[in-house]
């Protein structure tokens, strides 16, 4: 069985107060590999709470964003449209609960003499959630291929994108679709 991961497809990354032409322009493709991908999609939601600019993200990032409950923090509509599982909310850049999650789910489909075969990651932002979530799934399940679809997702800058992709390559993560 394989697994898509959906990274933080939320209103305040695509067209909100962290929003990107690139961001924008992902979404119709984003769904589609949600609608058509056989196996499991998992989507993560980035959450902060109110007291967002006391936490030392806050204050390195200075920009109020994915505050619980509020249209920014939403999954944009089209994404929020075919997913099939509730979001995992994470309150940083990895989801500890995605790796343990997935982890466990291996741990089953082994003792039936099966596995994940692969683990996709797409969403925004490459350069921040996308990449700390790839490495955090590496660490997890250390011998499941863990791939990016580069054409699924958007980075904070054209720029900071392809950079992240170079260092996934260097953590033998599967760049797949890369223009």
């Amino acid at each position: 069985m394989d697994v898509l991961v959906v990274v933080d497809m939320q209103n305040d990354f695509i067209d909100g107060t962290l929003g990107t032409s690139e961001a924008v322009a992902i979404v119709p493709k984003v769904a589609k590999k949600m609608r058509t991908f056989q196996g499991r999609v998992l989507c993560t939601r980035d959450t902060h709470e109110t007291a967002y600019l006391d936490t030392q993200e806050g204050r390195k990032l200075p920009v109020e964003h994915c505050i619980r409950g509020t249209v920014g923090w939403q999954l944009a509509p089209d994404i929020e449209a075919v997913r099939k599982e509730l979001p995992i909310d994470k309150p940083t850049f990895g989801s500890l609960a995605l790796g343990q999650l997935l982890k466990a789910q291996n741990e089953e489909l082994q003792a039936k003499g099966e596995s994940i075969g692969k683990i996709t990651l797409i969403g925004l932002c490459t350069d921040i959630c996308v990449i700390s979530n790839a490495l955090l799934l590496k660490v997890f399940l250390p011998e499941t291929e863990i791939a990016v679809d580069a054409a699924c997702c958007a980075g904070v800058t054209p720029e900071r994108h392809k950079t992240a992709l170079e260092a996934l390559k260097a953590c033998q993560i599967t760049v797949e679709n890369e223009a």
